[in-house]
């Protein structure tokens, strides 16, 4: 998302965005994804928000919040950033943990395809988020922090208390469910919105049916995974 000026008119130089969310969380981390192309690295600890709205969950009403970048802090921060893509990771990681009030420490695992970072500690659950919002956005802007100026690049996963096992587990149920509804109706059955790196689970998940196919359709955030039988039902 652009920022707006005060008048509503689309001003995609400033420093500041709003955004939506399911709950005020969710909104501020939807502010700092829509700013992260224009600041790369940018976090939490970087932006002053502003509550427009807080929403009613249960009447389905969005929260809304504005966030506008402290420049010059985030200036600083960024540019002092270990060189090493794994390290840049955990220290954006370990910031933004210590912006959210959590006691949490990060490990770092690499190897040739894949930099993995671990957060331990307790309450995490503000961290994952409703549905694991949270936690991809703060994966997607680790990965955007760590490669920024490079052109080799890696996969950037970002767990805590064992979210992304869980997660995996339930995207391989949705598949086989889909997988079974796709062969029962002989028509093709839509998963719900994934990232990216979720839709590249369920697709090696199901890459060597023979009786089914995937692939991808929509645009982000909403793009969604596609089931569809090899051969119609007749």
């Amino acid at each position: 998302m652009r920022g707006m000026s005060g008048d509503g008119v689309d001003a995609p130089d400033e420093p500041y965005a709003e955004a939506e969310g399911a709950t005020v969380g969710e909104a501020k981390w939807s502010v700092i994804k829509a700013l992260e192309p224009r600041f790369p690295g940018v976090a939490a600890e970087h932006v002053e928000f502003e509550v427009l709205d807080e929403g009613d969950e249960e009447g389905g009403r969005p929260a809304r919040v504005r966030g506008r970048v402290d420049e010059a802090r985030w200036r600083g921060e960024t540019e002092t950033l270990p060189d090493d893509p794994a390290e840049r990771v955990r220290a954006v990681v370990s910031r933004v943990t210590a912006a959210l009030g959590l006691r949490a420490s990060v490990d770092i695992t690499e190897t040739e395809e894949e930099i993995r970072a671990t957060v331990n500690g307790e309450e995490l659950g503000l961290l994952i988020g409703k549905h694991g919002v949270t936690i991809d956005a703060l994966q997607h802007l680790a990965s955007r922090a760590a490669f920024r100026d490079l052109t080799d690049r890696k996969s950037v996963v970002l767990d805590a208390a064992g979210y992304r096992e869980r997660r995996e587990a339930a995207l391989q149920r949705a598949a086989d469910q889909a997988v079974q509804d796709a062969l029962s109706y002989g028509r093709p059955v839509e998963l719900e919105p994934m990232s990216s790196h979720e839709r590249r689970i369920v697709h090696t998940y199901l890459r060597d049916r023979t009786d089914v196919q995937t692939h991808s359709e929509g645009d982000e955030p909403d793009r969604r995974l596609v089931v569809s039988p090899v051969r119609p039902r007749a």
